[in-house]
């Protein structure tokens, strides 16, 4: 199976007023993201938001290295609460399944590792700052009312098989 290439873009903002940040860099890096773009810059209950603000220092122990971290999306709302918001797909926030010794395998699992790693320093970060911290995936932006299509790839379809003129 060929894994798809993101959809990545700048957005432009309809309520520049509510973005934090550069206007001209307004930088999703899939269809998820922008719907959220879309949805936080219409939503009459979010006052500010933005992409990537913040840098969160970790400790990755997939690679035992120290990174940092840009959550996708800082948002405030009316109601005072604010929001750290990481958007993921459902199968990397979850620990993998199959045969442990594929290359798939590993490299889900590393993956695995090194979100759960980020998410842990976004959560001490956000209870220090008295803020939420959300990973959201594609059912968790359905439940918001986003939803995602998806347009087809077109793919090349292979030649029909010749005939062979040998008979069996």
């Amino acid at each position: 199976m060929k894994k798809r290439k993101a959809l990545s873009g700048n957005y432009k903002a309809q309520n520049p007023d509510k973005y934090v940040g550069d206007l001209n860099n307004i930088h999703y890096r899939s269809s998820w993201e922008r719907m959220f773009c879309k949805w936080c810059d219409s939503n009459d209950r979010i006052i500010m938001w933005s992409i990537e603000p913040i840098a969160i220092p970790y400790y990755d122990i997939g690679t035992r290295k120290y990174r940092k971290y840009y959550p996708d999306f800082f948002i405030k709302m009316a109601n005072g609460k604010e929001y750290l918001i990481e958007i993921k797909p459902a199968v990397e926030c979850s620990p993998p399944v199959g045969k442990r010794r594929t290359r798939n395998f590993i490299i889900a699992e590393q993956t695995y590792k090194t979100n759960q790693s980020k998410w842990k320093a976004a959560r001490i970060f956000c209870d220090q700052k008295g803020w939420v911290f959300r990973v959201m995936d594609e059912n968790a932006l359905h439940q918001l009312g986003l939803k995602v299509i998806r347009k087809s790839i077109p793919t090349l379809k292979s030649s029909p098989k010749k005939k062979s003129s040998i008979k069996k």
